[in-house]
């Protein structure tokens, strides 16, 4: 007898270990570990993955596996370890990490249905629900709950009339498309023509086709295409036998209607070359290093990433290349498909669930070699890694902020360690953990100092919002940022305008007693939003309608502050007419492909100026672009994070590097109240290493990462006491079990201290070497575990936090 040991998809802290099952007969032999099974489990039915198979258990009386959902594994015996390694990491359950590592298509969805036990039992059944019974003995659950109090059910299940079942239902469904084919040899169908009454005439069209053209097996989408035959005739040669009916698998293929051009490699500069030797000397010698490219924008990492990959599959390995989510432009995507064509399948959130679903199945079959994709991708299911990079590695989106709330760079070291392979991170800006790591050689430091072919950084003018305030302009363009998008008008060149959107939203205030109009479940301020006159909040949803007088004060003066893209548009038109504009933010680029539609637009220069927020950020390359604006550079300045002034810096300096990539030379104006800020004089001359110099002695002084680790503990529950007194004790806690040199902070309240009519509160801890961490929070979360699946209490605990919010 064979057993398996199953996690389950029951995400608490009594069922996060394994369960022991035994496997029937007929899969002894078949059963694999990394496979997902349907397991009975208490009352109903539930998904599990297997993680071992054994010949023994220490159990008696176990009950068998239901069903095999997959027939080879999905997570491969390095993913299985991958995952234990998550749940050590972040202190998330097992089945939330082998959950994040299979595309949307594979998480399971549960269908309750309710079953008559036998035919006796509608007898017995209560009033109410006998009419649901009375033509079908089993009903979905959906419909009753409506109608019937959930007492009655349960009473009817408990005297055994009843049955709940829960059907495990696969989201991620094969595209299939229906084919014909030839069900005799082409001798034979010749004889068939000869035999076939003349009258027939379409039948007679489809045979000769066939024969002429030498095809045994066709779609039938094009057979009736090409005969301008109907569904009918195809359905009388069936049934004759001349032709069989089947249904073949095709993958959804997002590029499929784009034909890429082959690109050859680029001779490479010295500094290039000096950058990539190591890494090509990594992947032949099959060394794990990890690496640092540390290069301005446009010194031409992308081709040493593109070169670095072409050895590694010409080593037969295969290599994941994660880009940050925004940049994944088709730009990104012609690169990567130009230079490797079929061998590349791409993952991001653009995709639909079964486009992802079959990318994914194309790299499990082993039909490609590299993925391109956002931070999930890091996850794809090779066994033979042979390189990962990671571009932009500063990027705050390869942090996951829900359960497992892991980094993807992380994942990245740890996968590469195993593989015995490097991992290439590149930046313009790296984070300070990264570089201090690649200044104390734990990371090795590539440097490429100069943009390819010799060009220079565009020149960068600060304007002081203030005085142009002071000399009368009250407009949110600048005098010299209009005089320089005229002239780029005239010389037909173009412009990019950027919108720092972080930490800003357009509020709505009166101005003649000050009221805000706040969430009600929320402290935080409603966003006004001009498409329909509406309020929303974009932490619950909460909508509501613009008000005509002030709630508090009845005054009419009441309107809405702030910049939002659509707002920027409208005063652009009435300074510069003639300008064609195309827009890109959450509203314009909603809609699946729109994003690439605009940007190819602008590349065909269709429009004189992009004007648009954090996805016009990074990863463009538009050759006629010779003038950045930043209208809004202080937003994220005032937000309460350590890392507002490392982020601010990143931002301007990347869409700084999106002017004067080619042959015209750029220019870049950031508009700002706070123009004597560091990290904007800084960015305007690019001098990250200064950056850096001034940003470490202040994460020192105030005891923050790279000098010391973070973790954020978070708790939220609808009454305010019950927050402060369960934050309180851990507190408490924690004080008592970790070292003198650990710094705890708190219990105070969360900057946004409610959302959705939930208070939060937390408590941070800074440390540097704290053994006992881990076991110390993991009590915590056992020692609450009864309240939080009974009291609505929930605790959160991030070990790298990226955002204080």
């Amino acid at each position: 007898m064979k057993y398996a040991s199953v996690i389950v998809d029951v995400p608490a802290m009594q069922t996060d270990r394994s369960f022991d099952y035994k496997i029937p007969e007929e899969w002894q032999d078949f059963l694999t570990p990394g496979m997902r099974v349907i397991v009975p489990f208490g009352p109903r039915k539930v998904q599990g993955f297997v993680v071992e198979t054994k010949n023994s258990s220490e159990f008696d009386r176990l009950k068998a596996i239901s069903e095999c959902l997959d027939l080879t594994p999905c997570l491969t015996p390095e993913l299985l370890k991958v995952g234990h390694w998550l749940t050590e990491k972040t202190l998330c359950f097992k089945i939330s990490a082998f959950q994040a590592m299979l595309p949307a298509a594979m998480k399971a969805k549960y269908e309750k249905i309710v079953t008559l036990t036998s035919d006796q039992s509608i007898e017995h059944l209560s009033d109410q629900l006998q009419p649901f019974f009375n033509k079908k003995n089993q009903v979905d659950m959906k419909e009753i709950e409506q109608d019937v109090p959930l007492r009655i059910i349960q009473k009817d299940i408990k005297n055994g009339y009843l049955e709940l079942i829960y059907k495990v239902k696969q989201k991620g469904k094969k595209k299939k498309i229906r084919m014909v084919k030839l069900n005799c040899s082409f001798d034979q169908l010749a004889e068939k023509i000869k035999a076939v009454n003349s009258n027939a005439k379409k039948q007679l069209t489809v045979m000769t086709y066939l024969k002429e053209n030498g095809i045994r097996i066709i779609p039938v989408a094009d057979l009736l295409a090409v005969t301008n035959v109907s569904d009918a005739t195809l359905k009388t040669l069936i049934s004759k036998g001349i032709l069989v009916e089947e249904y073949k698998e095709v993958y959804r293929d997002p590029y499929q209607d784009r034909l890429f051009e082959k690109t050859k490699a680029l001779p490479l500069n010295n500094e290039q070359q000096q950058a990539i030797a190591p890494i090509l000397s990594a992947v032949e010698n099959d060394e794990h290093h990890v690496f640092l490219m540390y290069g301005v924008t446009g010194s031409g990492k992308t081709e040493v990433y593109l070169q670095s990959i072409e050895a590694v599959l010409n080593n037969g390995k295969e290599a994941i290349v994660l880009v940050p989510e925004i940049s994944l432009t088709p730009q990104m995507v012609n690169r990567f498909k130009g230079r490797f064509g079929s061998k590349v399948a791409v993952l991001h959130s653009g995709l639909s669930t079964g486009e992802k679903y079959d990318e994914w199945r194309k790299i499990q079959r082993k039909e490609v070699q590299l993925v391109v994709g956002a931070r999930s991708a890091i996850f794809a299911p090779f066994e033979n890694l042979g390189m990962i990079i990671i571009d932009e590695e500063h990027e705050s989106s390869y942090k996951q902020e829900e359960n497992p709330r892991y980094h993807a760079r992380d994942v990245a070291i740890y996968r590469a360690e195993f593989h015995q392979c490097p991992v290439v991170l590149g930046s313009a800006t790296p984070t300070l953990e990264t570089f201090a790591r690649a200044q104390k050689d734990v990371y090795k430091l590539l440097t490429l100092k100069e943009r390819v072919n010799k060009r220079s950084m565009p020149s960068v003018d600060i304007i002081d919002m203030r005085e142009e305030l002071r000399s009368g302009n009250r407009s949110m363009f600048s005098t010299a940022l209009i005089e320089k998008l005229t002239d780029r008008l005239e010389k037909n060149e173009q412009s990019v305008l950027f919108l720092n959107k972080r930490g800003y939203s357009s509020f709505v205030m009166c101005r003649d007693c000050g009221f805000v109009i706040q969430c009600p479940h929320c402290d935080i301020s409603l966003t006004y939003h001009r498409f329909g006159q509406q309020l929303k909040c974009h932490y619950c949803g909460h909508e509501e309608h613009m008000p005509n007088v002030c709630p508090e004060c009845q005054s009419e003066h009441i309107r809405f502050f702030g910049t939002g893209t659509q707002r920027v548009e409208e005063e652009l038109v009435k300074v510069m007419p003639e300008a064609r504009i195309i827009r890109m933010d959450v509203d314009t680029t909603g809609r699946k492909g729109a994003h690439e539609k605009l940007l190819s637009k602008f590349g065909n220069k269709e429009a004189d100026i992009l004007l648009g927020t954090q996805m016009i950020a990074k990863g463009l390359d538009f050759p006629d672009v010779t003038l950045v604006g930043v209208l809004t550079a202080d937003t994220m300045l005032h937000l309460p994070d350590f890392r507002a002034t490392e982020k601010t810096f990143q931002l301007l300096t990347q869409v700084s590097g999106r002017a004067g990539r080619h042959e015209l030379p750029g220019e870049v104006i950031i508009q700002t109240y706070t123009p004597e800020n560091y990290s904007i004089q800084l960015a305007s001359k690019y001098d990250y290493d200064a950056f850096y110099e001034h940003e470490m002695s202040l994460r020192k002084s105030h005891a923050y990462p790279p000098y010391y680790f973070l973790a954020l503990v978070t708790v939220s529950h609808p009454e305010i006491t019950k927050v402060v007194s369960v934050t309180d004790k851990i507190v408490q806690f924690l004080r008592r079990n970790v070292s003198n040199e650990s710094k705890i902070l708190g219990p105070v309240a969360s900057p946004i201290p409610r959302i959705n009519d939930r208070y939060r509160y937390q408590c941070m801890v800074k440390y540097k070497r704290e053994k006992n961490l881990h076991e110390t929070l993991r009590k915590i979360i056992e020692h609450f575990q009864q309240e939080m699946s009974s009291n609505d209490l929930m605790i959160t605990i991030d070990l790298s936090p990226n955002t204080m919010m």
